[in-house]
């Protein structure tokens, strides 16, 4: 990845948090701890992968259900915000790492632990 990608995402990072956390008011999204966690734009930048977290992560379907559907306005915001030629079209994804972390960790736990004990 280049450098100049690695600051567009983590820009888009930044702009993108704030906005979903103060502007964003689809009752999916509104009122729930959403975190952007990761974006990804293409080579070219014309599209970026959204990743989101939620702190109960059985609601994280249905936020990004909401942010998606609030991506119109954010791409509006982001260009009313940034100095660039063009910002990407945003899609809003799952980040499911932290799932995996935890996955893993209780693996890891089972295995140095085979009997259930501490």
């Amino acid at each position: 990845m280049s450098r100049r990608t690695d600051r567009v995402n983590e820009l888009l990072r930044e702009e993108l948090g704030e906005l979903v956390q103060l502007h964003v008011k689809d009752p999916r999204v509104e009122g729930r701890f959403v975190s952007i966690t990761e974006v990804q734009v293409s080579p070219d930048l014309k599209h970026a992968d959204v990743y989101v977290s939620c702190l109960a992560s059985d609601e994280a379907p249905e936020a990004v259900e909401g942010l998606q559907h609030s991506a119109s306005f954010l791409h509006e915001r982001l260009v009313a915000r940034l100095r660039m030629r063009s910002i990407p079209k945003l899609t809003f994804k799952i980040d499911r790492s932290m799932e995996t972390a935890d996955r893993l960790s209780n693996l890891i736990r089972e295995v140095n632990h085979p009997d259930g004990g501490a």
